[in-house]
């Protein structure tokens, strides 16, 4: 897989009928590892370990219905009064992050109203906070740790 701008980890990758596995700490499985599942497995080991978010506060692939629609967050961390706080949008590196990320991680972020986003490509890396009252978001150079 490609290297990512992201520290490197220790995964654990298996090969079973000529695809990859990788094993997803969260869902506690392996999972196929695509380019997306690859930055996603990134994030959350970088909100894990550089962060310090409690693995027991990210959830992966969320159900949350928007317009009647069924959709996923790559990933979903929450407080500890299980509110959303962070979504998070990955998209394979070759994918240029563009202004279709940012409209869909936000209305997702109308129903959830999580106070931080995160989209990626594991090459670029674009952080904001939202701002509820004016419906719009700020960008900030990274995400804050967890208190």
């Amino acid at each position: 897989m490609q290297a990512l701008n992201l520290p490197t980890y220790p995964f654990k990758i298996k090969s079973s009928e000529n695809k990859y596995f990788i094993f997803d700490i969260v869902r506690k499985k392996y999972v196929i590892l695509t380019p997306e599942e690859w930055v996603r497995q990134h994030i959350i080991h970088y909100l894990i370990e550089e962060k310090n978010y409690p693995i027991s506060l990210i959830a992966v692939e969320k159900k949350v219905t928007v317009n009647k629609l069924t959709k996923r967050t790559d990933i979903l961390v929450f407080n500890t009064k299980g509110n959303p706080h962070i979504i998070v949008e990955c998209k394979a590196p070759s994918i240029k992050i563009s202004q279709d990320a940012f409209d869909q991680i936000a209305r997702y972020n109308l129903k959830l109203e999580a106070n931080y986003l995160i989209v990626t490509n594991g090459l670029t890396h674009f952080y904001a906070i939202m701002d509820l009252e004016k419906e719009c978001y700020v960008f900030l150079k990274e995400i804050p740790k967890y208190e």
